[in-house]
């Protein structure tokens, strides 16, 4: 693979332009707690440890932190009725987990016999209108009362900063120019994010992408979410690429890149492991499901593509 041939990059966000070790993360911990607390009167502080979430990664069907959250609240839940420690009985679910994410979660609760539809009932996730109660407690401490209120037209019922301002942001302007030298304006995001949950983050820096021919999956229907390779075809077609490199970190990102070279659109996936816990963990997943890059940060990307 010569390393000029791309003429394009397309990143993802989280754990590659923004470490969300602290933001997200943290939600779906709070989150979880607090849903097993209301509905459950099940009390734990850090219901997801480090491995699991990366587990959860790690299957290609959780590229959307709120399913991770939904299905931490189905095992709890489940591991109460069966009188299993939770984390033994997440542990056992995601070891042979695929890329259908949710609905692989409540097939294998149900194969196990343990009834969940009274739960799955009152949860009612996903809604439409993204009102229910995961959903909703989740973008509350995500995004904290201001900017819930300005996304959403709706009173947070917690008065805590969002986990947002957590995020650490590792992109800079400096990195892009660097990359705007061999890819010009052909620099693009297809992300999980809402545009108003990375901007807030990235602002201004947002501006040096090309963001008319970015993607942002919270603000899409459902059915574009990765692994489904629309939103990158649809990236490289607006950038008029025909080979891109896409940069991510988790299996829905590889996957993703996958399909969308065998539905013809050439695109190479480079895999970052640097952010977060667990790196060994995850830069051992890439080498050993063969990623074209495997790189510590982007802030490597200069050294890896030649440019300096």
């Amino acid at each position: 693979m010569k390393v000029d041939e791309f003429d394009s990059i397309i990143f993802d966000c989280d754990g590659v332009l923004i470490d969300v070790t602290k933001s997200y993360d943290t939600t779906i911990n709070k989150t979880i707690s607090y849903v097993l607390n209301e509905i459950a009167d099940i009390t734990v502080d850090a219901p997801l440890t480090n491995e699991i979430l990366l587990k959860f990664k790690s299957t290609g069907g959780f590229n959307d932190e709120i399913d991770i959250t939904y299905s931490g609240v189905l095992c709890f839940i489940a591991a109460k009725k069966l009188n299993k420690d939770p984390t033994e009985l997440i542990l056992d679910v995601l070891d042979n987990a695929d890329d259908t994410g949710i609905a692989y979660i409540e097939k294998f609760l149900n194969k196990i016999d343990v009834d969940i539809s009274d739960i799955k009932s009152r949860l009612n996730y996903p809604s439409a209108d993204k009102n229910d109660l995961v959903h909703a407690t989740f973008d509350q401490l995500f995004f904290g009362p201001e900017l819930y209120n300005k996304i959403f037209q709706k009173k947070s019922k917690f008065s805590e900063k969002g986990f947002i301002e957590n995020d650490d942001v590792i992109v800079n302007s400096e990195l892009v120019e660097a990359l705007k030298k061999k890819f010009a304006d052909k620099i693009a995001i297809v992300t999980g994010r809402g545009f108003s949950a990375i901007s807030s983050s990235l602002k201004e820096l947002l501006n040096q992408f090309s963001v008319e021919n970015s993607v942002f999956l919270e603000d899409e229907s459902r059915d574009l979410a990765k692994p489904n390779p629309q939103s990158l075809i649809r990236a490289m077609k607006g950038l008029n690429s025909k080979n891109c490199l896409y940069v991510g970190d988790s299996m829905e990102d590889m996957i993703l890149a996958q399909k969308a070279s065998e539905l013809g659109f050439k695109a190479t996936f480079c895999g970052i492991y640097g952010s977060g816990k667990l790196l060994e963990m995850k830069k051992n997943m890439f080498i050993k499901k063969n990623a074209s890059f495997v790189l510590e940060s982007i802030n490597s990307l200069p050294k890896a593509l030649n440019l300096v």
